[in-house]
């Protein structure tokens, strides 16, 4: 038998989930998200589009007030207040020092001890081909995290905005990562607040057609599969990066 992964550090109150569109958190992370919530932590969501090419039959400008609508719903059924749109064009993300700004950017505002973002490898978990916003937005998650937010002479113009350097990011989380090494229990209550979060996006699922599946069957399936893993009956995965430098204790990495 296996090895079975160690469960993700909970050690940490706030939480800040940077993700490429609308319904990216819903397919899975989410179901971690509720979990956190009932603990008391604070988790707020940043959003780098508005989710506007997503909808084959609905044009952009009518189609980003509408996700952006079904995320803010599909939040709250997992206990997130904040939710924030960065305004980059969907599905033409750019990596680059602009979207590595608007990060760090709200990284210093909200000071949060762990990030959790998605895959930026060209794979995901499953070997599902990974797409472009998502590899963008991903890495520049973790650059921002990792060196930016906390670095005063990058991004100095931040400064002039009264946002000073937090340093204090400890954990990433990479969900859907083609090779997870931690994961997180939503067995029960988390997976089905998790199943009502994504099934607020009502439009966007109604408009993938044959290609949307069920939030339902569709959630309570992956994560039966990623379950065995850990040990439990339903898990979401995660890749997890440890920021803390050479001389940090090391129990904040455990």
């Amino acid at each position: 038998m296996s090895e079975l992964l160690p469960t993700l550090p909970e050690n940490w109150e706030r939480c800040l989930a940077v993700f490429a569109h609308p319904d990216d958190i819903e397919y899975g992370t989410a179901s971690a998200v509720a979990r956190w919530t009932a603990q008391g932590k604070h988790v707020t969501y940043l959003l780098a589009t508005r989710g506007e090419a997503g909808i084959n039959d609905i044009h952009p400008d009518k189609a980003g007030p509408l996700r952006e609508a079904e995320e803010r719903a599909g939040a709250r059924e997992v206990g997130v207040d904040v939710v924030e749109f960065l305004d980059h064009r969907d599905g033409v993300v750019e990596y680059g020092p602009a979207l590595r700004r608007d990060i760090v950017r709200a990284i210093r505002r909200h000071r949060p001890e762990a990030v959790v973002t998605g895959a930026f490898s060209a794979r995901m978990g499953g070997g599902a081909t990974n797409q472009a916003d998502h590899r963008a937005v991903g890495l520049a998650a973790l650059d921002a995290a990792r060196g930016d937010a906390g670095n005063r002479w990058i991004f100095p113009e931040l400064i002039d905005e009264g946002l000073e350097p937090w340093g204090g990011v400890r954990y990433v989380f990479v969900a859907g990562a083609e090779d997870p090494t931690h994961g997180v229990d939503v067995t029960g209550e988390p997976l089905q607040r998790g199943i009502a979060s994504l099934a607020a996006h009502v439009e966007y699922t109604k408009g993938l057609g044959m290609a949307g599946a069920e939030p339902g069957p569709f959630l309570t399936w992956l994560a039966r599969q990623a379950g065995p893993a850990l040990g439990v009956e339903a898990a979401v995965l995660f890749d997890e990066y440890c920021l803390a430098f050479e001389g940090t204790p090391p129990w904040l990495c455990e």
